[in-house]
Order: structure tokens, then C-alpha cells, then sequence
């Protein structure tokens, strides 16, 4: 069995989420988002950035793919979190998210049969034009009964109807995507795509296991948000190879061993949620000693922005808009070196580009608490 080190699966997927050598094509940012295996999007910024410092491009350039060319789509990704991710793989996309098990959470509880029918109704309500929420929720009420939209789902303080427990349900199965804003308003529209593909699942445990293996299937499962009985099942359909990461074992696909030859060097910026971090695994080598107690938020990847040295959490920023100007603060949790303080500056002008902002970077305390 083959043994490898996490200096050398580190530099693997550095090398393959295009952390190393960004993507020269402005016109591919497709197939950037694809390596990344989606970009998340709860905060459009940092998936700006996450896209940008992969690729020779600035935040307009991905808003134009999403918006313009729409070669990138915004919709309900791993973990029912919010992505963007490549409008050509949607429907396997669809056909992998579509397989896990909904039935909703806590006393907010739906039938297979509910939850089909709110997702007909919202794939029916958004084929003529975005909607709001608003718009979209008198639509599905009108369309399957006041059930729907019984008060029963408590939101920031407030409730939300019942048939709102199913969006992320109605997103994977290819029922709707996000939509232009509306001024200061989301929208949904529908999506791009026939249907899910058959092959989805399958596809998304090779593109995974490409991008960010040697990984098991717990771990699969903890990235994409299913439970680990569908993760062993998706894993049984794809051919793969057992190794050894650092005297664990984990698997790749089939004879994709190979890792490269130098060990990760260099320094990078990598925004909050970067698609990096959150599918980083074993935590505990990324995120060696002091990094854990400091860039991990409950044991959670990407509440953080994060500094990489080598290859490893390194450190923690921030970044602060104030019109043209960005000002950026390094907390690090290691000195670094002539060559390594010189890569950082770059970063920082790197981040600058991407925002279409002037940067300013100091070295200090971040004093904010995690996703402020």
C-alpha cells in the first residue's frame, strides 16, 4: 500500500485547486469553479475572491460569468450551502445533491410527498420570470394549500412558512437557481438544465476524491452534507485505491497516486469559506497546533480568513472596505521568512486586483470574532 505525506498531499491539492498556478483563460472560469468542486457563496465576496485568486480575473469578471455569459451558476451546493458553481455540470450536480435523504429537521417535518410537491410547484411558479421570496412564496401557497404556508419555521428571530424547509431540497433537484438581484432583493429563477443526470453521484465522488483525496468516506459525507451510510454507497460506485495519509487509511481513485515533486511553498490569502479549507482534511494537519485554537470556529473550517504558509494555516486576516481602499490585517502565527514576507506582500496585491481595490496591508491582531 502506498504511504504518502501530507507535505506531499498537500502540494497535490494545492497543485490541483489551482492555488499554485492560476487558470490563464478568463473566458474558462468554468473549469475553475470545477477544480474548486464549487465555490461557496454565502458571502458573494469571498466567492469572488475565492474564484479571482485562482484565475487572472477581478470580481467583475466572475459577476459577467455568472450574470452575463452564465457559464457559472449560483444555487444550493454541498451541505445545502450556497455556491456557485460550472452552469455545464449542474445537471450532475443535481444528480448527486438530489440523492441524499430530505425529510427537514427539528419539529419542522415533511413527507417525501410534501416535499415533492413543493418542489413541483416552485420548479412551475419560476419558468416565466425571477421571483422574490415574496412572490415565490405566495406562488407556492396558491399552488398546493395554506399548509405550505403555516408560521412554523423559526428564522433570525422570526418564522418562515413550512415550505421553505424544502428549498434546498427544491435547488438539488434542479427545481430553481438564484436569480439576478433584484436591487437589493434576491431572486429565483429557473434553472438551466433538463434534469439531474444518472450519473451524478458517481461523477461527484471522482471529481472530489481529484480535487481533495486521499479522503474517506465520513469524510465525503461530512463535505457534502449526507450521512455516512449514502457516503459509503456513493464511494462503492467509483473504483478506488487504498492508501496510507500519515499511517491513516484513506482512498483516491483507481491510480491517481501520483503527487508532486516539491513540497508546498509559498504564502496565500484564502478568504472565508474558501472551498480549500472547508474540504481540508485531516483537520489537525491543516491546521497544525496553534492554528486549530485559532482559525477554527468550533471545529469548524472557513469562519476564518486564512493565512497558508507551506501548505499549512498559518495565521488569520481581515479584510476592510472603505470605497476605493481595502485595508488588510495579518494576525500570524509564525515569523516568516524574506522570501515568504515578500510573498505575502504579492498576495495582498493579488487580493487588491480581484476586489478592484487599493490594498493596504498591516501586520497585527484581527480583533473580530469569526464571519464578521
Amino acid at each position: 500500500m502506498i504511504e504518502l505525506s501530507w507535505s506531499q498531499v498537500s502540494a497535490r491539492r494545492l497543485e490541483r485547486a489551482r492555488l499554485l498556478v492560476p487558470w490563464q483563460d478568463v473566458d474558462g472560469l468554468g473549469g475553475v469553479v470545477a477544480a474548486m468542486c464549487g465555490a461557496h457563496a454565502q458571502i458573494m465576496s469571498a466567492a469572488e475572491a475565492s474564484v479571482g485568486l485562482r484565475a487572472r480575473v477581478t470580481r467583475s469578471h466572475v459577476r459577467d460569468a455568472l450574470w452575463t455569459s452564465r457559464s457559472l451558476v449560483k444555487t444550493y451546493g454541498p451541505r445545502g450551502t450556497v455556491h456557485l458553481l460550472p452552469t455545464a455540470d449542474l445537471p450532475r450536480w443535481a444528480g448527486a445533491l438530489a440523492s441524499i435523504p430530505h425529510t427537514g429537521s427539528g419539529s419542522v417535518r415533511l413527507t417525501p410527498e410534501q416535499t415533492a410537491r413543493i418542489v413541483a410547484a416552485v420548479r412551475d411558479a419560476v419558468q416565466e420570470r425571477p421571483l422574490t421570496i415574496d412572490e415565490l412564496d405566495a406562488a407556492v401557497v396558491a399552488a398546493i394549500g395554506p399548509w405550505a404556508g403555516d408560521l412554523v419555521m423559526p428564522a433570525f428571530g422570526g418564522w418562515w412558512p413550512r415550505w421553505r424547509q424544502a428549498m434546498g431540497a427544491a435547488a438539488h433537484r434542479g427545481a430553481f437557481v438564484f436569480g439576478p438581484p433584484r436591487g437589493r432583493k434576491v431572486t429565483y429563477a429557473a434553472a438551466p438544465m433538463a434534469g439531474p443526470a444518472a450519473d451524478g453521484l458517481a461523477w461527484l465522488v471522482r471529481s472530489y476524491l481529484t480535487a481533495y483525496g486521499p479522503a474517506t468516506p465520513a469524510q465525503f459525507a461530512q463535505w457534502a452534507g449526507g450521512r455516512p451510510r449514502w457516503a459509503a454507497e456513493a464511494f462503492s460506485q467509483v473504483e478506488l485505491e487504498e492508501v496510507r495519509l500519515e499511517g491513516q487509511s484513506a482512498w483516491v481513485l483507481a491510480g491517481d497516486t501520483g503527487t508532486p515533486d516539491e513540497r508546498p511553498r509559498g504564502v496565500l490569502l484564502l478568504p472565508y469559506f474558501d472551498a480549500y479549507v472547508v474540504a481540508g482534511r485531516p483537520r489537525e494537519l491543516l491546521y497544525p497546533g496553534a492554528a486549530a485554537r485559532r482559525a477554527l470556529s468550533g471545529g469548524q473550517a472557513g469562519n476564518f480568513p486564512v493565512v497558508l504558509v507551506d501548505g499549512e494555516v498559518a495565521g488569520v486576516w481581515h479584510a476592510r472596505r472603505a470605497g476605493s481602499r481595502i485595508d488588510l490585517t495579518v494576525e500570524l502565527l509564525r515569523d516568516l521568512t524574506p522570501a515568504q514576507s515578500r510573498g505575502l506582500e504579492e498576495q495582498a496585491e493579488r487580493f487588491g486586483t480581484v476586489t478592484e481595490a487599493k490594498p493596504r496591508l498591516t501586520l497585527g491582531p484581527v480583533t473580530v470574532g469569526p464571519h464578521a
